[in-house]
């Protein structure tokens, strides 16, 4: 498990109870790795592209929730796959929306991957270890032009 542990993870989440549910399906999954979370869409922006950015370590994967404070999660998408330094991170959008235009616009903006967050813990639970699995042991990342924070 060294290995997951040095692959960070951002979740943009604003709804606290998603968070802990998210965090806790973590923990119980034995993901041990660094999360960083972003409440709403302008810290989402703001972790990538504000002043202090540069101090960020890239994440491994982004978790993105659709409905967001601020600025929503297509938007926050849709700015970071036009910017050269982050266009090829991947991203997925973990989300209760159910909404088909939703997915339609999440995958036309380049999400790697749309997962509903299912509303039974033990099923979201399931989902969480098959994503950390996925996207953090499986999936090769493509190397990032933009530096590791030191």
């Amino acid at each position: 498990m060294d290995t997951l542990k040095q692959k960070i993870i951002l979740l943009v989440e604003d709804n606290p109870d998603d968070e802990a549910l998210t965090l806790r399906a973590f923990k119980k999954n034995n993901i041990l790795n660094e999360v960083v979370v972003t409440r709403d869409g302008q810290q989402a922006i703001d972790y990538f592209f504000g002043a202090d950015s540069a101090a960020n370590p890239v994440p491994a994967v982004v978790l993105l929730d659709l409905k967001l404070p601020r600025i929503d999660g297509l938007e926050v998408l849709r700015r970071i796959r036009a910017d050269q330094r982050t266009s090829i991170l991947p991203i997925v959008i973990l989300t209760s929306s159910k909404e088909e235009q939703d997915i339609v616009n999440g995958y036309r903006l380049g999400a790697n991957s749309y997962i509903r967050k299912p509303v039974d813990f033990n099923n979201f639970i399931e989902a969480i270890r098959q994503l950390g699995l996925y996207w953090l042991v499986l999936n090769e990342t493509a190397p990032t032009q933009r530096k590791q924070a030191k």
